[in-house]
């Protein structure tokens, strides 16, 4: 699969979030979107992604941008660690990886032998469904550039 950069047109995607919501990328038509993909719940590096979000949410969530999350994980254990993590944005279902493939987030083989895992992953999507921002990591142990990603933000207000 050839890599999505900047000026792609982002591909669709509808997913069940952790309330059992389907939630698609044509519902925030007309905002930027940041997409998070990470390879598993409850594991240190995907929390701290994810928290660093909640933690800037002002920045991720408003009147002109939002934020989701996307793995592989069921959306039942997506609603736990949502919970217990106090994250304040959807966290979406990938369970039948066709997001992750069509973002070219996804390992073929991981850990423990495991295959079909989410890559870490992070995406700027403006409001008219073109990339802005694109940075898929072969490493789970590494987070996406959140500098970055602020700054085209910044760039794109």
């Amino acid at each position: 699969m050839t890599a999505l950069k900047v000026g792609d047109q982002a591909p669709l995607f509808k997913l069940i979030d952790s309330d059992k919501k389907e939630v698609s990328l044509e519902d925030f038509k007309g905002k930027n979107l940041i997409v998070h993909f990470f390879p598993a719940a409850f594991t240190g590096v995907c929390t701290t992604q994810l928290c660093t979000v909640r933690d800037a949410i002002s920045l991720y969530q408003n009147d002109t941008c939002d934020v989701v999350a996307i793995s592989v994980d069921l959306p039942f254990t997506l609603t736990k660690f949502k919970e217990l993590q106090n994250l304040n944005f959807h966290l979406l279902s990938d369970f039948n990886k066709e997001a992750s493939n069509a973002y070219g987030a996804i390992y073929e083989n991981w850990i423990l032998g495991l295959r079909g895992v989410s890559k870490r992953a992070a995406f700027v999507i403006d409001g008219n469904g073109i990339i802005q921002y694109a940075e898929v990591l072969e490493s789970a142990g590494d987070l996406p550039n959140f500098t970055a990603i602020n700054e085209t933000l910044a760039g794109l207000n």
